[in-house]
């Protein structure tokens, strides 16, 4: 129910979620995760969340 998307809050960051209509997920853009909906229920446990990006590479590391 997007209603109810203004109540919940990633249990990591306590921040505000995105609904992504094309996954089907609850997307926390700050830590580049998404947790999964699965029959209309948000899964919010952080183990069952999907890395939505890649680790940004460490400093001083040289890129190719």
């Amino acid at each position: 129910e997007p209603s109810l998307l203004r109540f919940l809050v990633c249990p990591l960051s306590k921040r505000p979620l995105r609904y992504e209509e094309a996954t089907n997920e609850l997307i926390n853009e700050e830590l580049g995760i998404a947790y999964p909906i699965i029959d209309g229920i948000p899964n919010m446990i952080p183990e069952a969340a999907r890395k939505t990006r890649k680790k940004p590479p460490a400093e001083g590391s040289k890129q190719p």
